[in-house]
């Protein structure tokens, strides 16, 4: 497969989840670059998504992270799911901040892979870092009768 073949999947791939991902969709994240291992998302922090501190719940930027994972490790059309995931808070976000999750692939040996997401917000500022292993079922998420 050449690299034009695996980015019009890793595209295929990303349209798919997004028209499935109600979680993604009632938190307004949006897929802004999805590439085979990879993927950028963006979440605008709202006042429904304060704890009582007013700061954003480490929940909402948690889901943030977890979604750009699992874009990334799902581009190349393998149904792969998380099997641990960790995050390191590094400053809070509050309202109006825009959050950006860049997910990386780190390896991909097997069925299990390991991705690094940072999580920054409009100026730049490190918030979080997250780190997933995933497993990639025999399934597909994209097929032509999707």
């Amino acid at each position: 497969m050449n690299s034009f073949d695996e980015m019009e999947v890793a595209q295929l791939v990303g349209r798919t989840m997004m028209g499935n991902d109600k979680a993604a969709q009632a938190l307004d994240i949006k897929l802004v670059e999805i590439r085979p291992g990879f993927s950028k998302m963006t979440m605008a922090v709202r006042t429904d998504m304060l704890n009582g501190f007013d700061i954003c719940h480490g929940g909402m930027t948690f889901a943030l992270a977890d979604t750009a994972f699992a874009y990334a490790c799902n581009s190349r059309n393998k149904k792969t799911v998380a099997l641990h995931c960790t995050i390191n808070y590094s400053a809070s976000s509050v309202v109006g901040d825009e959050l950006i999750a860049i997910a990386e692939e780190k390896s991909l040996n097997g069925r299990t892979g390991v991705y690094d997401i940072s999580i920054v917000n409009q100026n730049g500022k490190t918030i979080a870092h997250f780190r997933g292993t995933s497993y990639a079922t025999s399934d597909a998420v994209y097929s032509k009768e999707s």
